[in-house]
């Protein structure tokens, strides 16, 4: 009898094996695979933005960028981290004074990408910048940068999660005080923690159930622990599903709020189009039927994104384009949750969505199969990771053995 339960148990440790494998296989391969891509590379870029300014800021990022800075200034020692110093920058090909600028040096880890990196800011005239770039270029170790590529090596090097990275993007294109606000609040890490606690709860609730699962009949594992994990997947649960239900107000105040005037032929749409907006957009006129299509401008009022909308007056009419430009005019009326709104990051949605509906799957496995329930949750872990761009499976291996005193 012993022997037989035995045997049950091997198989069982077998099985978790080999799904523990499986794991590793497809989720943290590509993410160590993405994370090693290009490592030894440096690139170097423009950093501020083209065309004649004051200055002017070139930067650097990788193994190399000790080398071209010490080529590129003649200094025979590095600069302190992180302190501005005044130097001539020389092209190393042929020795020609570019110009006399500032350089910053932030040795890795403790810089924008990790890695180490140089800043250059220099004159901002087209000539001065070219020349620099085109001395960098001359280094054979160094490269021109892809779009984004040194966001991207902040990421793979663990310095921003993919919310953190979404933050700074919409910050660099923010146009009103909200829109900021908003971008600093996410490029902060506020939504990226908020889903790293998350995703830690439900690393800790899958950990138990393999735990239950592994050594129950041991009794190595306490009383209740089942019991705990559903408690913990209902407040879950309920705090997604209040999540989800914010009527996007981030989205639209990323995009902007759509505002649509409407009404009767004549009614001064768009006089009040004009007088809002402050400059000719739309064609006056006393006869009806002016506007045709649908005419947008955009505004700042009190920090808020607003695209105003001025659309054909609403009235019966013969004239096929007219009417085209009435049906378009109560097509802009509707509510913003009805149709394919235009929103801030769609795969946040998306993939909270799945985890909700994963959680919801556990409820339905709990009285049937715990190695499903098990799976359910590992999906809701992945999916919240997948928002971040931190997916693993050690860590769930980890707090098996942290929280339970197996092998005592």
């Amino acid at each position: 009898m012993r022997r037989n339960r035995w045997s049950i148990v091997t198989v069982k440790h077998s099985a978790m094996w080999i799904l523990r494998r499986c794991m590793k296989t497809f989720v943290s391969r590509p993410l160590k695979r993405w994370r090693h891509h290009d490592s030894r590379d440096t690139i170097f870029s423009l950093s501020s933005g083209y065309g004649k300014c004051g200055v002017a800021v070139i930067r650097t990022s990788g193994p190399s960028s000790q080398q071209a800075l010490q080529q590129l200034t003649k200094l025979q020692t590095l600069p302190p981290p992180r302190q501005v110093t005044l130097t001539s920058i020389i092209c190393p090909t042929s020795g020609e004074l570019l110009d006399r600028g500032l350089v910053v040096w932030f040795s890795g880890p403790r810089s924008f990408t990790g890695e180490d990196c140089c800043e250059y800011h220099v004159h901002g005239g087209p000539a001065v910048v070219s020349g620099i770039l085109q001395a960098l270029g001359h280094l054979k170790t160094l490269r021109p940068a892809k779009p984004g590529e040194f966001t991207k090596r902040a990421f793979q090097n663990g310095k921003l999660d993919l919310t953190e990275v979404e933050g700074l993007g919409d910050l660099i294109h923010a146009e009103t005080e909200v829109q900021r606000r908003q971008a600093l609040r996410q490029m902060s890490g506020d939504l990226g923690q908020l889903y790293h606690r998350w995703s830690n709860r439900l690393i800790r609730a899958l950990a138990h159930v393999e735990a239950f699962i592994d050594f129950s009949e041991d009794d190595h594992i306490e009383e209740g622990v089942l019991s705990a994990v559903d408690e913990e997947v209902e407040k879950l649960q309920k705090e997604l599903e209040e999540h989800l239900k914010d009527n996007r107000r981030g989205e639209r105040l990323r995009d902007g709020v759509q505002v649509v005037l409407a009404g009767a032929t004549n009614a001064g749409k768009s006089s009040l189009l004009n007088l809002i907006s402050q400059k000719p957009t739309a064609i006056v006129s006393s006869i009806p039927g002016t506007t045709r299509d649908v005419l947008e401008t955009t505004l700042n009022i009190g920090g808020y994104p607003i695209i105003m909308s001025d659309t054909a007056g609403l009235r019966d009419s013969e004239d096929p384009i007219e009417q085209e430009g009435v049906r378009r005019a109560k097509a802009s009326y509707g509510d913003p949750l009805q149709g394919a709104p235009t929103i801030t990051q769609t795969r946040h949605r998306f993939h909270l969505t799945e985890c909700l509906d994963a959680l919801r799957r556990y409820d339905v496995h709990r009285q049937q199969d715990l190695v499903l329930v098990a799976e359910e949750l590992r999906i809701a872990h992945r999916q919240l990771g997948t928002i971040t761009g931190r997916v693993g499976a050690e860590e769930i291996l980890d707090i098996i053995f942290s929280d339970f005193c197996i092998g005592k």
